[in-house]
């Protein structure tokens, strides 16, 4: 049976010396919640001397003293939500400092493999949860934990028969709901949180794809995995209400039933005569019996509460535990920037089987190389593990006869820039974009990046030049012109290996010509690695490696590998029959 994990025991790690604090916002919460029982003793006293006709002059003096105490327990309690507030602010920025801070030491390939929306959500969603949790969610508990025991006394104090009578509709509510409690909630607390991170992560893909899906006159549901995320979900929810409706009925009857014992117990207790003291006793605890029932439903959702902060918190404490890449003790350099890969296996995590295997190449300084080959084929798996997204499983990847791994991750990512399929630019300005690769530039090193990388004719119909703010006012770039912009990062950085992941893929015709005119002077004494489906941009290369199923099977330059009539030769014949095909032909 799983252990109940108390969620400020796993925030304790957050808190910096403000437990302390949310434990004070806590007990004036409580006293708070105490010191609103007492003018309900006032209002018996009222309801007293009413009956009675007796001292009916003290009844305002009574009526102010009540008044005043209220007040004091309300200022009592915005203190206590100050309190619990502070301490949850600091929590929840404490956690989003974290968090960020190792965020970025990870692997980049982390982001692939996690999502980025279930990252985003975990950084956003989960981190509010806590703060919401502490700092309404416990003074509210300690108000509904308070609230039952000062009414318990009220209710005792005056006629305990009829108090305990009104407790026994109370009971039976929550043995009706203890069965929804427990492993069984936590369990379907975290299933609702995974189905949320998936709806998350594919609805960022589909808002991605909606001009393809909008194209081809698609819906929601040609974005397979997204339907089935949402379809998913709506079967769990579906049959999660349904389970829970019948419990939750016989809860929600049961405590609102107090009038219906309240009733019976005046008509056995008044069957032989009414007497006032009844009168005053019943009509009290028709004045107070409400407040249990809203202190117990209170208390019962907080237990829901605090399973869905638990659940929060270890999804941040997962990233947490992510291991970052080894960060190298030496201060090894590359004296050159040969590219060797020895026997390397990579598996990614929960697959079935190698992406790569036992995969040997060389890449001389200086040689402009490319990777072909099917789909699923090892091509990015590879380039990625060479600008060390992911460390190998098995094997080495050396840059000038030093592993990668010795290398510290700052001066390796001095060493590579990587230009890839899917630009992504950020919505500020133009220049701050290309600044990402070198942040101390200038705008003259800016301005002659984006003219090597054949932006000009984009720079010049913007209405503010470089400083335009993407994104802002209508001002949006096509991907051909986006991917010019990222190879003007690729410009400024001046890393002597180049890695070009696909990099003309989405790239209309215009744009693809000035993006093939800039990779020629972007590759001018650089070692560089295209990987391409478009078999006719690597013609030129001094060695074509084409990958399949994770290991090398073939290499040579275009010549070499047609005269071979191997792989690739059949590849290029195919790459041919696409290209020239017409409708009608």
């Amino acid at each position: 049976m799983k252990v109940k994990v108390n969620p400020l025991k796993l925030l304790a790690t957050y808190m910096d010396g403000y437990d302390n604090l949310i434990l004070l916002g806590r007990i004036l919460a409580a006293v708070s919640a105490l010191l609103a029982m007492v003018p309900y003793y006032e209002i018996w006293k009222i309801l007293r001397l009413a009956i009675a006709g007796e001292n009916l002059d003290t009844i305002p003096t009574i009526g102010w003293t009540a008044v005043g105490i209220m007040l004091g327990s309300m200022l009592m309690y915005v203190m206590a939500l100050m309190c619990t507030h502070i301490g949850a602010f600091h929590i929840q920025a404490v956690m989003r400092t974290r968090l960020m801070e190792h965020i970025l030491t990870l692997p980049l390939g982390v982001f692939d493999e996690e999502g980025s929306g279930k990252i985003r959500r975990v950084v956003n969603d989960s981190t509010a949860a806590t703060e919401t949790y502490v700092a309404h969610i416990l003074p509210d508990k300690a108000v509904a934990a308070a609230t039952p025991i000062g009414l318990a006394v009220l209710m005792l104090a005056f006629d305990w028969k009829i108090g305990l009578l009104s407790m026994v509709p109370i009971i039976i509510g929550f043995c009706f709901i203890a069965g929804m409690m427990g492993p069984k909630m936590q369990e379907s607390m975290k299933y609702y949180q995974n189905a949320m991170e998936a709806i998350s992560n594919e609805g960022v893909e589909y808002v991605r794809g909606i001009p393809v899906v909008k194209t081809f006159g698609q819906t929601v549901h040609s974005f397979k995995r997204f339907g089935a995320a949402i379809d998913d979900f709506t079967g769990w929810a579906t049959n999660y209400t349904t389970k829970m409706t019948a419990p939750m009925v016989r809860f929600m009857t049961a405590i609102n039933a107090v009038f219906v014992a309240l009733i019976a117990g005046a008509y056995f207790w008044g069957r032989n005569g009414v007497s006032p003291e009844l009168v005053l006793n019943m009509m009290y605890y028709i004045i107070i019996t409400p407040l249990l029932t809203v202190a117990m439903t209170k208390l019962a959702y907080s237990g829901e509460q605090e399973m869905t902060v638990v659940d929060a918190i270890e999804r941040v404490n997962h990233i947490l535990d992510m291991e970052p890449l080894a960060d190298a003790g030496t201060k090894a350099m590359p004296t050159n920037h040969d590219i060797a890969i020895h026997q390397v296996t990579y598996r990614y995590p929960n697959a079935k089987k190698n992406a790569l295997s036992n995969l040997s190449l060389e890449i001389p300084e200086g040689a402009h190389v490319a990777f072909v080959g099917p789909s699923g084929g090892g091509k990015s798996t590879t380039a990625q593990l060479i600008a060390r997204f992911f460390d190998v499983t098995e094997g080495s990847i050396t840059i000038g006869g030093v592993d990668i791994r010795d290398i510290r991750e700052s001066e390796l990512m001095e060493q590579i820039s990587f230009v890839f399929q899917d630009s992504r630019l950020l919505k500020r300005s133009i220049a701050d974009n290309v600044r990402l690769a070198k942040p101390d530039a200038s705008d003259e090193e800016v301005m002659e990046a984006l003219k090597k990388a054949q932006c000009m004719d984009i720079i010049e119909k913007l209405p503010e030049g470089i400083h335009t703010q993407i994104g802002a006012k209508g001002t949006y770039l096509s991907g051909g012109e986006q991917q010019r912009i990222t190879i003007a990062r690729a410009f400024l950085k001046n890393a002597p290996i180049i890695i070009l992941d696909e990099a003309t893929a989405f790239a209309d015709p215009d744009n693809e010509a000035s993006v093939q005119r800039a990779f020629e002077e972007l590759a001018k004494d650089k070692t560089v690695i295209m990987i391409a489906h478009r078999l006719s941009t690597v013609e030129n290369s001094d060695c074509i490696y084409v990958l399949e199923q994770g290991t090398c099977v073939e290499a040579g330059t275009h010549e070499e590998l047609m005269t071979a009539q191997g792989r690739y030769c059949s590849m290029y014949e195919e790459y041919q029959k696409s290209v020239q095909w017409k409708v009608g032909a």
